[in-house]
Parts: structure tokens; sequence; C-alpha cells
């Protein structure tokens, strides 16, 4: 697909409307327009999408550090939770590849390959300000020990077998371009419904890898366990079938009960809205909506 056939106030709107669809879904175990969490809730998510606009709509002018510093911290001037450092993650660099010429996967490689050591500094004070539970602390380039002196990729390719997001960075986009986008798209066409398409990729992708979030914060053995259940949902045929409802629904319930948020698996389903949205055009993809 081609990039740069849309304005930056176009990209914006794009990457606010994937962010407002991903948290309107009733995907499993989420905040969603039905469900709160203890400590955020859905209009916490509506501000949040609104929060961005700005810094994206200025995506073409901006380093990709800089667009991710500047979403996360006009997000906190509303928001003082941690509801969308992931996608705003995932967005920056898809949005600023969306706005230069040629082709897309061109476009996306040459810009993560162009990461500085100053994009790190801005994208590890945005992590400070957002401030997520669960991070952990590691021994090279912590983020709460000061700004790096490495380039954004680097940085990515160090957390790269820990985080599915910093894999995304070093990989090109893959589980968005190869595995999300895709899935999306296969499950509107088949659907007609896109908040139901939203929760069956959501699915696949969590059944596929298992989410960072809860590998961080629970072990991995427990985000296996999660991946497994997804799988399960999947074979009694998730959104399509009674059978397959009845066990997503379940599936909610362990999610909640045991506190497990696949939060990282929802930032993929993001990324890929976004793609989706780029590739086919918002007034096609959304006329049915």
């Amino acid at each position: 697909m081609g990039s740069g056939r849309f304005t930056p106030f176009e990209v914006a709107q794009m990457a606010q409307i994937s962010c407002i669809l991903e948290a309107t879904a009733e995907k499993p175990g989420n905040v969603t327009r039905f469900k709160d969490a203890s400590d955020m809730r859905y209009t916490h998510f509506l501000l949040s999408a609104i929060a961005i606009g700005p810094a994206f709509e200025k995506a073409k002018d901006l380093g990709v550090g800089e667009i991710i510093f500047s979403a996360i911290r006009d997000t906190h001037r509303f928001v003082h939770c941690n509801t969308n450092l992931g996608i705003v993650l995932l967005l920056a660099p898809l949005a600023k590849a969306c706005l230069e010429g040629g082709e897309w996967e061109t476009s996306l490689n040459r810009l993560l390959n162009s990461l500085t050591v100053e994009d790190a500094i801005f994208a590890y004070r945005a992590i400070r300000i957002a401030n997520p539970g669960g991070m952990g602390k590691v021994k090279e380039y912590d983020v709460q020990e000061g700004d790096p002196d490495i380039t954004l990729k680097e940085a990515m390719e160090l957390a790269r077998e820990r985080d599915l997001i910093a894999r995304e960075y070093v990989s090109d986009f893959e589980i968005t371009l190869s595995f999300g986008a895709p899935e999306l798209l296969k499950n509107w066409e088949k659907s007609g419904d896109i908040l139901d398409s939203i929760v069956q990729t959501f699915l696949l992708l969590l059944s596929e890898f298992p989410d960072s979030k809860i590998s961080r914060s629970r072990g991995e053995e427990i985000a296996r366990e999660v991946s497994s259940r997804a799988s399960e949902v999947l074979k009694e045929g998730g959104i399509y079938t009674r059978k397959g409802r009845d066990s997503l629904f379940n599936f909610d319930l362990f999610l909640r009960e045991g506190k497990l948020n696949p939060g990282t698996t929802a930032d993929l389903v993001t990324s890929s809205l976004f793609v989706v949205l780029i590739e086919k055009g918002p007034e096609d993809f959304l006329k049915k909506l």
C-alpha cells in the first residue's frame, strides 16, 4: 500500500478512532464500555483517545520519540492512570510512516532503522510519566535509571524477549501486519460487525502470543495458561457460535476474578485497527458501523 495519501489530521483521526473502537469492544479481561476496573474507567480511555490527537496531527514534523512523549504528556493532563502507553508506542511509528511517500512497509522499515538516541530519551520520559505497573527492573538501561544513550530501536531490541511491543519495533511490526490486521479484516468481512471482529481478533492474538502485561506481572506460566484458554474459546467458535460466546463469557469471568488483564494484546488490536483503517480508508471500512 502506498503511504502519504492521508493528511496529518486524517491520520490523527484514525489513531483516535482506533483507540475508541478497541476500548468499546467487549474484550475479555479489559475495561470496556460496560465494565470498569477498580483503578480506571471506560471514560478514561475515551479521554485518552481525544488527548493523543494533537501529537499525532504533528506526526509528520515530530520524531517518533517526540510523538510518544507529547501524546503521553497530553494524556496525563486528563487521565492520571496508564490507559494508552502501549498504544502510543505502537501507533507513533505507524502514523509517521504512513505520512511518508512510498510503500507502507518500506517507509516503516526505513523509519524504524533511523530511530535515534533522542527518540529513546523522549520515549523513556514518556514511560516515566505514564508510570505503568508491573514493569519490573532490568540490568541494562532500566527506564527508571534516567535517559538512555542508545537508540530507541536498540532499547527495544534489549526488551524484545519480554515485551511484545518491543518485538514489534525490531520485527517491522510483524504481529500487527502479518497477524492482527489480516485477522481483523477477515473477521470484519465475515461478521459485518466491527466490535465482534475486534473481539475475535483479540482472541486470536492472545492465543498465539502470551500477553506481556500478564507475563511481567504474574509470570510466564500464567500468561501461557491465559493463551491456552483463549485458544479453547476459539475452538468453540468464538463470537460466531453460541457455544463460543458462552466460553467467552466464562473466560472473561476467569480473567476478571484473577485480576488478569491482557493489556498488551489490546494494544496490538489497536495498532491492527489503525493499519486496516489506513489500508482500506476509514469511510469504506466504517460505513456499515
